[in-house]
């Protein structure tokens, strides 16, 4: 079975426990505080509802599913409510083919389904489409959580570890993932991850060691002056 197919099943019958008909609590906190800017990915959309709730807050948005069943909902809402929304299947471990780059990215529930090879693989697949100064925002669920079911829990050295490499954790907090299931939600964690340079930069031939002005004046030739 594909990884396609497999979220597509998932979104037959009932809906998912993360579905929850509207965007996640802590999105709209994340949002009220500015938290997003200039171009954002959803990664991990779903049927939409964090993705049209930025959209509506006057932000241009993309946003991204395994499932092409999930993301053929999320485009029908955006036509129901008169939004400009760009919704597309896409494999999140190539983020490059969407052939565009952003300056924020939500994360909320993707980081936490992969195990470890995939998730090294997104860290760098994020890292080809977010501007430099760009930030991320994970939400997963946390080793406190005391469910037994769902998905793989995260400990905070574990999102530190997954991007030392050309980001920079600002902060990890603790949060609450609202779920179907859950009367009070899930415990989770609320990562926001600034990308600072260039991931993995031995196999793209530089020299270790460089400092951030000489990997600002490399990606400024690459990419354009940074956006601040």
């Amino acid at each position: 079975m594909t990884a396609a197919s497999r979220w597509d099943a998932a979104y037959r019958g009932e809906p998912p426990p993360w579905e929850i008909d509207r965007p996640q609590p802590v999105v709209e906190r994340i949002a009220a505080a500015d938290g997003f800017r200039g171009d954002v990915l959803d990664a991990g959309c779903g049927t939409g509802e964090n993705a049209l709730f930025l959209a509506a807050r006057g932000l241009a948005v993309t946003g991204i599913d395994w499932s092409a069943l999930a993301t053929e909902r999320a485009r029908a809402k955006a036509t129901d409510r008169g939004l400009d929304v760009r919704f597309e299947q896409a494999d999140a471990l190539s983020l490059d083919a969407l052939g565009a780059s952003f300056d924020s990215v939500l994360d909320c529930g993707l980081f936490h389904t992969f195990e470890d090879p995939e998730r090294a693989r997104y860290v760098v697949s994020l890292a080809s489409v977010v501007r430099r100064r760009g930030v991320l925002h994970v939400l997963c669920f946390s080793d406190r959580e005391p469910w037994s079911g769902g998905p793989r829990r995260v400990t905070q050295a574990e999102i530190r570890a997954s991007f030392a490499d050309g980001w920079t954790v600002r902060a990890i907090e603790p949060e609450i993932f609202a779920t179907r299931i859950h009367d009070g939600g899930a415990l989770a964690w609320h990562a926001t991850i600034e990308r600072v340079g260039i991931v993995n930069a031995r196999p793209m031939g530089l020299k270790p060691g460089l400092d951030l002005d000489d990997i600002e004046g490399l990606l400024d030739r690459v990419e354009g002056p940074v956006r601040r």
